[in-house]
């Protein structure tokens, strides 16, 4: 159902294996990027799809040419980028504007910065003013505008420099569902009638129905580092119906495809010098939502079994909502996720029909049976002579392998999941772990 094909008209913009790589104190690097290439043709929405951690929002700077790659090729018209993209607009999550400024000026601000004569300039002020449904607002300052109203400020902001390319950073996800859908199906309608002056679009999205329902392309980013794990290529004519059968086979295809189990890459196992197995980043998931998932999938609405897409529309969650609840649950082993799909394992089942005192030791069994990084804990509690475990060193060890944000996320999930166990229990003042009854 996947449609690979890649276009062959000549590209506007164009990455070819780049690469972003921070220094660690430990003098390794932490990749962030690795090995992407990405090209923009005219008359395309192309959207970045992925978790968070997965490098998306980075390579949107790098195509504005705000960050420079470590290592790679970019190219804006076959010439090499090496500062700020020109022809290049950006639209942000969180609105981004000035509050101090009224609609008017917020809108004229990069005009005045490109030093657009005066009397041009107000008049694409005003083009993009009416155009984007903000006629009558001119006057009203941000915090008087709702957060529909605050984004459109930002789109007319950015397309009144007529920008040949638009970046948009997850444009739709501080707002709520109705507002969002909405502004979404202007941009769209604009979009195809050809009004707006960009020739391509480049969005970042967590919203797989949202990378469906709006683009031509969709890079499907793996994380840690971030790759390029699938380029699909979306055929439905507009305006697309998230109903349609074509539509849900293809979220479903994306779906399976993302929560994929691949092996690892050849260059990887040959490395000598592997990581523990301890060092896996861990999502720091309540329990609460664990259980809930466990008890929503036993109820008689599921048996046991659903469709992820299916689940993630019922619940109203999106890929960072979603896929660390279920994956959390498939490395305890109370479920199994695979082709889009989540299962409950007999312990699964087991642990949803069970009082509080039996979830405890059950879930305290499968986190030394199934979470390295909690028996490695467990185990050295146990040979410690005073039943202590400094969590200094350990973070170290797990920042030597991943980021400091990912070691952070780490530990206070096993934390977390531990405590609540009751396996072992951790110590704020003294920054160290240790046995329930010794506290």
């Amino acid at each position: 159902m996947l449609n690979t094909t890649t276009s062959a008209a000549a590209p506007l913009f164009a990455l070819t294996n780049v690469r972003q790589a921070y220094p660690k104190p430990s003098g390794q690097e932490y990749v962030v990027l690795d090995a992407v290439d990405l090209t923009l043709t005219n008359g395309e929405i192309v959207g970045l799809l992925g978790r968070s951690g997965s490098g998306k929002s980075t390579l949107l700077r790098i195509v504005a040419g705000l960050v420079r790659p470590t290592a790679g090729d970019v190219r804006h018209h076959g010439a090499a980028v090496d500062g700020p993209t020109d022809g290049v607009a950006m639209v942000f999550q969180t609105f981004a504007l000035f509050p101090w400024m009224t609609v008017w000026e917020n809108v004229m601000a990069g005009l005045k910065a490109k030093g657009v004569p005066t009397k041009e300039a107000e008049t694409r002020a005003e083009e993009a003013i009416n155009l984007i449904g903000l006629s009558g607002f001119e006057s009203a300052y941000p915090k008087e505008l709702s957060g529909g109203m605050r984004q459109r400020v930002g789109f007319a902001r950015a397309l009144v420099v007529h920008p040949e390319i638009l970046l948009m950073d997850e444009p739709f996800s501080a707002l709520d569902v109705l507002t969002a859908e909405t502004l979404r199906t202007d941009l769209l309608d604009l979009w195809m009638e050809r009004r707006l002056p960009i020739q391509s679009i480049l969005m970042v999205t967590h919203n797989i129905e949202e990378a469906v329902l709006m683009c031509d392309r969709i890079l499907v980013f793996s994380s840690n580092p971030g790759r390029v794990a699938a380029e699909i290529r979306v055929t439905l004519s507009h305006p697309r119906n998230r109903l349609d059968p074509e539509f849900r086979a293809l979220v479903d295809d994306i779906y399976a495809l993302m929560t994929a189990r691949k092996p690892l890459p050849l260059a990887a196992t040959l490395n000598a010098k592997r990581p523990p197995a301890y060092a896996e980043p861990l999502a720091h998931v309540s329990t609460n939502l664990l259980a809930g998932l466990l008890e929503t999938l036993a109820s008689p609405a599921y048996h046991g079994k659903a469709d992820l897409p299916h689940l993630a529309a019922t619940l109203q969650h999106e890929i960072d909502d979603l896929f660390p609840i279920a994956e959390a649950l498939h490395q305890l082993g109370f479920a199994e996720v695979e082709e889009g799909d989540i299962r409950l394992t007999e312990p699964g089942r087991l642990f949803a029909e069970s009082g509080v005192d039996d979830r405890k030791r059950l879930f305290a069994e499968h986190l030394v049976l199934r979470v390295p990084l909690a028996a490695h804990i467990h185990a050295a509690l146990k040979q410690a002579a005073n039943h202590r475990l400094p969590a200094g060193p350990l973070h170290a060890a797990l920042a030597a392998h991943m980021s400091d944000g990912y070691a952070d996320e780490t530990l206070r999930a096993v934390t977390s999941w531990a405590r609540y166990a009751e396996l072992f229990t951790y110590d704020d003042e003294s920054e160290s772990f240790g046995f329930a009854d010794l506290e």
